[in-house]
């Protein structure tokens, strides 16, 4: 039997009260931050790290997936795009000149909406918009639990000020592993797949060098792929570890490599990731879960993905893949989604994390409006019942196309050959 301490019980005091709190800091994340406040609620978006962006900036994975369809159609529009955009501002990345206004559009099929950006611009540029918008960031905070039964009242957290509780009217889940779905009792998946992977800078004679490594990894994350040494799950913190030690084994074998090759040269590593590369750890099971082989277009989407492995599916997004079944105040958003097999690994990455992100926090900032006057949680007056509003979908759908969402494929161009 294991041994076991109790603590004592203790009162936590409430550090806030907003319309949203959002979960996670990366694309996801951000995306949910920014629809919630240009929807005139009140956010905290709570960040165990230092900086912004996840994989997409601490993780080094600098690659925006296309956005289009292989085909010349624009599939993602929104914050999907503006976000795209903005991680090649001030020349930190090129978008292909198709893309840009009054480009070749025959061109397009040519070249998919896609680009790479340098991840330290991109890290300051997304920490810039939120600050404007007046969302309150909370660096160096995890959160580790849900307070509340059949709806989201607080979640407690914990950094510098201690243990504290935030309370809010609705929050997404934007922590990459489903942690509040978790906390919460909704049911959930977890996988154990996860291979390896450390994308990193080399410099060899003061020349940089980015380099992609990664064992081998089934994009439906059901089996551990010959060739990888093995399966981590990102769930739990022995192998959070573990995944993080083989990962960075991987950049010194490689650095060794190079080392051989240019014996004349100085060879260093010049900026190794400071987060695990996980793709698909534990994600929300709910009323749908998107599947890349169903290809059904539901009534009740929230915004087009396309496939970034292949040219031409487009999917729609549900919101009922979004909104936790057991607590209807409680998003996700990111690759904690309610997806299967490789509709999973089609929707975690960075432009899927940003529809679903913005349409999370657009939702949530809608029921907190209805709830109540937008604010009114941050001025301490959220009271009984607050933030158990619904979302009329065909509300929520009206103010996502407002935002440049495409929502359906018939709202798509004409696809070309």
């Amino acid at each position: 039997m294991a041994r076991v301490y109790t603590e004592p019980e203790r009162t936590l005091e409430v550090s806030g009260a907003y319309d949203v709190v959002v979960a996670g800091g990366g694309i996801a994340g951000v995306a949910a931050g920014i629809a919630a406040s240009r929807n005139g609620a009140s956010v905290c978006l709570l960040e165990k790290e230092y900086a912004l962006g996840g994989l997409a900036t601490l993780g080094l994975v600098i690659a925006y997936l296309p956005i289009c369809d292989g085909r010349g159609r624009k599939v993602c529009g929104g914050l999907a795009e503006e976000l795209l955009l903005l991680s090649a501002a001030e020349g930190a990345g090129e978008v292909p000149d198709c893309w840009l206004p009054g480009g070749n559009p025959a061109e397009r099929v040519k070249h998919r909406y896609y680009l790479e950006y340098n991840a330290a611009s991109y890290i300051l540029a997304l920490e810039r918009i939120l600050v404007d918008l007046g969302v309150t960031i909370l660096y160096d905070t995890r959160c580790c639990a849900v307070m509340g039964t059949d709806r989201v009242e607080a979640l407690v957290v914990e950094n510098k000020d201690g243990r504290t509780a935030i309370e809010c009217r609705t929050v997404v889940d934007a922590t990459g592993d489903a942690d509040l779905c978790a906390f919460a009792g909704e049911p959930t998946v977890s996988l154990a797949t996860n291979s390896a992977s450390g994308w990193y800078y080399s410099l060899v004679d003061g020349r940089p060098s980015l380099h992609k490594l990664y064992q081998p990894f089934d994009p439906a994350g059901a089996v551990v792929m010959p060739g990888a040494d093995r399966g981590y799950a990102g769930d739990d913190a022995g192998e959070v570890t573990a995944h993080v030690l083989a990962s960075r084994n991987l950049i010194r074998d490689h650095q060794r490599e190079l080392k051989e090759q240019n014996p004349e040269s100085r060879v260093l590593p010049f900026l190794i990731p400071t987060f695990p590369g996980f793709r698909m750890t534990r994600r929300l099971v709910a009323e749908v879960e998107v599947d890349a082989d169903d290809g059904k277009e539901y009534p009740d989407s929230i915004g087009l993905i396309s496939d970034w492995r292949r040219r031409g599916p487009v999917y729609s997004i549900p919101l009922r893949a979004i909104r936790a079944p057991r607590h209807p105040n409680l998003f996700v958003a990111g690759r904690c989604i309610s997806a299967t097999g490789h509709g999973w690994d089609m929707t975690r990455v960075i432009p899927p994390c940003a529809v679903t992100g913005e349409a999370a926090g657009t939702a949530c900032a809608m029921i907190a409006a209805a709830a109540g006057t937008a604010g009114a949680a941050a001025a301490g007056t959220r009271g009984a019942g607050a933030g158990t509003g619904d979302v009329e979908i065909a509300a929520l759908q009206d103010r996502l196309r407002q935002q440049g969402n495409r929502l359906f494929l018939s709202e798509l161009e004409p696809a070309r050959s």
